[in-house]
């Protein structure tokens, strides 16, 4: 399911950036724009789809998602107007981006209770092995094919390969008996004693203090990767060159879900958020000042290691902060969010490139902006730590 998720995800759509904006004529600003419509629809729908995954079996819905997300590739590979590309992009977003990581996200983070972080770290590898595989795929492929062949191929391989292996997976989940809580006493303890419902996490305050940092790495990376293109034209890199160092992110980014995941197990991710979001801060501030090549593989180390930190940390955090209880409907609270954020940030970027502010200063300000969040984190770790019982109930 993350693996799949990556034809949803930014990174692979911003590949084709190029070629979409020459076939409907369209700038920056207004692909951006175009593109932040479309995801904010998403994260609109999402907030309520979201809540399906405390209600329904995560293997059968996730095989449903995957066959949506298959669908809305194929409509993007025949896209021959605008409505119609806005409509694809809706799709991928909210399947791929939204539906399909939040199901693999919210399994492991109900189904081990006692492992979770181990757990969330060894599913999330399917994020970085996309953005390793499929940016120099595309590459390939498109020397052999149009943009829209390499979608109706995506379209293909989701249906052929990967929803035949969702099946088999899910039934051996439900046969042995995997889809229940590890540890029932555990779980029973943890429901107990902090099971909140959506509605009391938004009367939390700490909900609300988490928000700017939470939102400030998926806002700043898509937002790069999105203007990928411009990024190199500005820099006066070669695309390849760029995309050939995804793999660097993939590495890095596997190493510290891993890492964060061994960590999340010992101290909890409330104490991690502190740390994750420095080495994103320090990437922007390079990639900000350098023009030289070199700078490109140590800004997609650097920002794969808070990716894969944050899928891992954030993973786990709501459901020390709030219980598991509810933790498909306050997720999908959170990744509406982020999804807001990734909505806003190639339109906005977008729109200050085309009024002259280039790209370069923006990421200096989002690398003064991360690094504040990081302080604010470090503030909120006491408050974060005390155990709270949720408000009473209106």
């Amino acid at each position: 399911m993350a693996f799949g998720s990556s034809v949803g995800q930014t990174f692979f759509i911003s590949l084709f950036v190029g070629e979409i904006r020459s076939d409907f004529n369209l700038s920056h600003g207004g692909f951006g724009a175009l593109y932040t419509a479309a995801t904010l629809v998403s994260a609109v729908a999402f907030l309520w789809l979201g809540k399906l995954t405390d209600r329904f079996d995560l293997s059968l819905l996730s095989a449903l998602t995957l066959a949506g997300l298959s669908g809305c590739a194929a409509l993007m590979a025949s896209a021959n107007s605008l409505g119609m590309l806005c409509l694809a992009l809706f799709g991928l977003r909210l399947f791929g981006q939204g539906l399909l990581s939040h199901v693999a996200i919210t399994a492991m983070g109900r189904w081990h209770s006692n492992k979770r972080g181990r757990a969330l770290s060894v599913a999330t590898l399917g994020y970085p092995a996309g953005e390793a595989i499929l940016p120099i795929l595309v590459a390939f492929s498109l020397t052999l094919l149009t943009w829209r062949g390499v979608w109706v191929g995506a379209a293909v391989g989701m249906i052929v390969i990967m929803l035949p292996m969702l099946l088999w997976l899910g039934r051996l989940v439900r046969v042995r008996g995997l889809d229940r809580p590890q540890n029932d006493n555990t779980e029973s303890e943890v429901r107990t004693r902090q099971s909140w419902t959506r509605a009391q996490v938004l009367r939390d305050p700490r909900f609300y203090a988490l928000l700017p940092g939470l939102l400030a790495p998926p806002f700043a990376i898509t937002g790069v990767l999105f203007h990928q293109v411009h990024l190199v034209e500005t820099k006066s890199w070669a695309l390849a060159a760029f995309a050939a160092c995804y793999p660097l992110y993939a590495i890095s980014a596997t190493a510290a879900a891993l890492g964060a995941g061994w960590m999340v197990d010992r101290v909890g991710a409330t104490s991690l958020l502190r740390f994750y979001l420095l080495p994103l801060a320090f990437g922007l501030a390079l990639l900000s000042a350098v023009d030289a090549i070199h700078a490109a593989p140590a800004f997609m180390i650097l920002m794969g290691a808070s990716a894969g930190g944050a899928t891992v940390v954030l993973g786990a955090l709501w459901a020390e902060l709030y219980g598991t209880e509810h933790l498909g409907a306050i997720r999908s609270l959170s990744v509406s969010l982020l999804v807001l954020s990734t909505a806003i940030a190639p339109g906005l970027m977008g729109l200050l490139i085309d009024s002259g502010l280039g790209l370069e200063p923006q990421l200096a300000i989002l690398s003064v902006y991360v690094f504040a969040c990081a302080i604010v984190f470090a503030a909120m770790l006491p408050s974060l730590l005390a155990e709270r019982s949720p408000p009473m109930r209106a």
